[in-house]
């Protein structure tokens, strides 16, 4: 099941997210991949805000340490270099799919503004590395993500993330979350 706009996390998962952020999402998301520990990892948004904004990032990478070493890899470089290696057809490809997922998760009749672009809001190039580990975590076949994973296992961080889902000693992937009342 893809979550929908009206899909609540639970409080205890809406409490993590928002100490992870800094501060209160703003929509209805679900934690879709956990480290180990049971603390989220991944959280997969509702294509539209609570106000009806459109959010075009479908998934957020918000554990750590995993979100502090994807910004250490762009802060020395690792969009250009992303971008560099990824052949353009297929982070085109990947835009496509992203986006395409995202957007059957608008409600059914939805009339007014929609989210914009692929991976993190854009249809070409690369603009945010976590966005793209992010879906790559939660198994989507994202070239960014998986550049990205293999930049991150370089790392001789003892820290760092060990595995991606559905690969051996991977975190938790969880299904949808239950909506909360």
């Amino acid at each position: 099941m893809t979550p929908g706009a009206g899909e609540r996390a639970e409080e205890r998962d809406r409490e993590e997210v928002e100490r992870l952020l800094g501060r209160r999402p703003q929509g209805a998301f679900s934690v879709v991949v956990r480290h180990a520990d049971g603390s989220p990892l991944v959280i997969r948004n509702a294509p539209l805000l609570d106000d009806g904004t459109p959010m075009p990032t479908r998934y957020w990478l918000v554990g750590e340490p995993e979100r502090a070493q994807v910004g250490r890899l762009e802060a020395s470089g690792g969009v250009a270099a992303a971008t560099a290696h990824v052949p353009s057809d297929e982070l085109a490809a990947a835009h496509a799919r992203y986006a395409a997922e995202r957007d059957a998760g608008l409600p059914p009749g939805h009339t007014g503004p929609v989210p914009f672009g692929g991976v993190g809001g854009t249809r070409v190039g690369v603009k945010c590395l976590h966005a793209h580990y992010a879906w790559f975590l939660a198994g989507g076949d994202d070239p960014v993500g998986r550049w990205v994973h293999e930049r991150l296992h370089e790392q001789p961080d003892e820290r760092r993330h060990e595995a991606t889902a559905g690969r051996p000693g991977a975190p938790t992937v969880i299904g949808d979350s239950q909506p909360a009342g």
